[in-house]
């Protein structure tokens, strides 16, 4: 057998450190050696290394040790985390697309991305601030569809998608103090797990996992726990109470030191009579029972506050069952007070042991197979299955320390580096929200540039799979620019001025729209909320005031030979004739060339008579008013001598093209007429969009 087809592991924990050699033949895996020492010190607490150097010199004995049993150089080693520095955040996150969109696997990627960012918001609100964490890995643990629930979201169309995710975080000191220890017996880390998952991998096959079960490792220091349901483990948990509670009794009772107390204790689980010395050097003979009468309660109170963790991980409720692996686990009367605290009945509380390792061949003899070997072995087995570890990169010139779980991409980098999802992915600009004619209309804001990457030179994507010791430099995305148009982009304003004759002339005016309330000019950059009137018409007045002349008023104003007023509408082509109160030249930049901006088949109103254009004898005016009924209402037309068909325009707020394309349909006493068409008294008149 090869060096390289073997796996060395080591469960560093509170009391002792295990070291385990083995390879993997198949669904088999096969122990060559294990090994197991003790500290001579209480150099960890709780699952916590306090004396790096005493506990990287016990790593190095029990490495020393496997060596000469094997025959094999070990330079890597497979370790895990205790879950007394886990942190776990579950949280909810949403992704909504700007219309119905097929989802595709890069969202799925960028909504865990959120969940990740968000879950180590809501950790760095929680924890102090003196910590830095790192992601260690995430699950999924349902998704969603327009608010529905689904177990696969890809290739769907929706509108909003969403995710509950478990992110699962540890903190750096505890990932330095691993790696410094095993750095003192000359070992580097090849695999880094954490203890429940290395516990679970054994414990609970993955088809068990659909149940919603419970999972304990009871050590020294702590008791970890993770809990399953619908395939996935949905929470991990920890109480700093273990097996050393138990112990620290013992101590004090029967004036022992650790050690001693330890063997009194792991004697008692056994049943009997128990013979040990003092620090006195008397020599006692007590009964195991009389152990369990000293540590029951502390026992009991360790399965309560379990049970509790264990609900509480669990929504508020008690699982289906539980299984207990590790020392602490074996003590006097455990699994029976978890399974009362659980209110579950005690068959289905229990320890793992030799039964869940039928698969696990120990090639060595003598060997019992319980529950203290699980973790051990489950860190071993990790190694084949995710092959994760601690990688380190550049990132924009700083170095980082990365959590490799098989899948690393330069996104996870960035959001270490405290990248946000809205700096890696292009932005559009902010759009802008008006009305025109009363339709709703938007116009979008441009697409932001994407994140330019580079590793080690070389232009990547943010997706792209990061590689050992790289030199990554990411330049953030950018906002698009905000949505911008004038006047003249709208599709209803369609020419750029009116022409007009006025005089005699041929008139170029420019074309005005209405923006809130005032007349604009089609180079006006329309502004989010704005309400815009299409106007294609001039007043007498407005068409006086941008020639800049004065309408004397002792004359008559002539409109297609019509008497009228100075709020009388002229439209395009219009013929307006007028007196002003001092001679005009009529050669400013409005006058425009004979034909200019006339249809071919124009032809002008005609008059029954010539009007009368430069006399200075004043003319009286005669005025009639109109009773018409316009639409199904009763108005009266003032102000003129004879009325046509636009007049009814001073008199209705109504714009002639605002129909989006309809016809408009014009009527006098329900017969099809043309603006110029003359109105009676008491005429029907109607006017609308078909």
């Amino acid at each position: 057998m090869e060096t390289k087809d073997i796996v060395f592991g080591l469960d560093i924990g509170t009391r002792n450190v295990i070291g385990t050699v083995g390879y993997l033949d198949g669904d088999e895996f096969h122990v060559i050696a294990q090994d197991l020492r003790e500290h001579d010190t209480r150099a960890m607490l709780d699952g916590q290394i306090h004396d790096i150097g005493r506990v990287g010199a016990t790593c190095d004995e029990v490495k020393k040790v496997l060596e000469e049993k094997t025959g094999f150089n070990l330079t890597e080693v497979c370790i895990a985390a205790a879950g007394r520095v886990l942190r776990t955040v579950t949280t909810h996150v949403e992704m909504e697309y700007p219309e119905e969109t097929v989802v595709t696997g890069e969202d799925l990627h960028t909504l865990d991305m959120m969940g990740i960012e968000q879950a180590g918001k809501e950790l760095k609100g929680d924890e102090d601030k003196k910590y830095k964490f790192f992601c260690v890995g995430y699950s999924t643990v349902k998704y969603y569809l327009n608010g529905d629930v689904f177990t696969s979201l890809e290739d769907h169309k929706a509108e909003v998608i969403g995710e509950d995710i478990i992110v699962t975080f540890l903190p750096e000191d505890v990932v330095d103090g691993l790696y410094s220890a095993v750095g003192k017996a000359d070992l580097s880390v090849a695999n880094l797990t954490l203890e429940p998952i290395a516990a679970i991998n054994v414990a609970i096959p993955q088809n068990f996992r659909m149940l919603n079960i419970a999972l304990i490792d009871v050590g020294a220091g702590t008791s970890d726990i993770c809990v399953t349901r619908d395939g996935s483990i949905i929470a991990y948990g920890m109480i700093p109470m273990a097996g050393d509670e138990l112990t620290e009794v013992l101590v004090h009772e029967f004036l022992v030191d650790f050690a001693t107390a330890e063997t009194i204790k792991r004697a008692s689980t056994e049943g009997g009579d128990i013979t040990y010395e003092d620090i006195m050097g008397i020599s006692h003979t007590i009964k195991s029972e009389e152990v369990w009468k000293l540590t029951d309660p502390v026992m009991e109170k360790i399965a309560h506050e379990v049970a509790s963790k264990i609900q509480e991980l669990n929504g508020g409720k008690s699982v289906s069952a539980a299984f207990v692996v590790g020392g602490g686990g074996k003590v006097h009367g455990f699994t029976e007070a978890l399974a009362k605290d659980l209110k579950i009945v005690p068959e289905r509380v229990a320890l793992r042991g030799e039964e869940v390792m039928k698969n696990i061949i120990f090639e060595e003899e003598d060997v019992k197979k319980d529950s203290l070997l699980v973790t051990p072995i489950g860190i071993c087995l990790n190694y084949y299955e995710t092959k994760n570890n601690f990688i380190m990169i550049h990132f924009n010139g700083e170095m980082m320390k990365l959590y490799d779980n098989g899948q690393l991409t330069i996104v996870d980098a960035a959001m270490q580096a405290g990248f946000s999802a809205d700096q890696l992915f292009p932005r559009r600009g902010r759009e802008v929200n008006f009305t025109v004619n009363g339709v709703s209309r938007m116009i979008r804001g441009t697409e932001g540039e994407s994140a330019v990457v580079t590793m080690n030179g070389r232009a990547v994507g943010i997706n792209t799979p990061l590689e050992f010791n790289a030199d990554v430099t990411l330049v953030p995305s950018t906002v698009g620019e905000g949505g911008t148009g004038t006047i003249a982009d709208l599709a209803e304003f369609t020419t750029d001025y009116l022409y007009f004759t006025v005089c005699g002339h041929r008139v170029k005016c420019p074309k005005f729209v209405e923006v809130n309330g005032s007349m604009e000019p089609p180079t006006y950059i329309i502004k989010e909320g704005d309400v815009i009137e299409t106007r294609p018409f001039y007043t007498v007045g407005q068409l006086a005031e941008f020639m800049d002349v004065t309408i004397d008023d002792r004359y008559e104003i002539l409109v297609n030979n019509r008497p009228s007023g100075y709020d009388s509408l002229v439209y395009e082509n219009f013929v307006i004739d007028w007196t002003t109160t001092s001679p005009v030249a009529y050669a400013g930049d409005y006058i425009v060339e004979d034909g200019e901006g006339m249809p071919e088949d124009y032809v002008p109103p005609q008059a029954e008579e010539e009007p009368v254009k430069d006399a200075r004898t004043k003319i009286k005016i005669e005025t009639v008013d109109l009773p018409i009924k316009i639409n199904g209402k009763n108005m009266v037309l003032s102000g003129k001598k004879d009325y046509i068909f636009v007049d009814i325009y001073n008199l209705i707020d109504f714009d002639p093209n605002a129909g989006n394309g309809r016809p408009l349909v014009i009527r006098i006493n329900g017969e099809k007429c043309g603006y110029a068409d003359e109105l009676h008294a008491n005429d029907e008149v109607e006017c609308y969009w078909q």
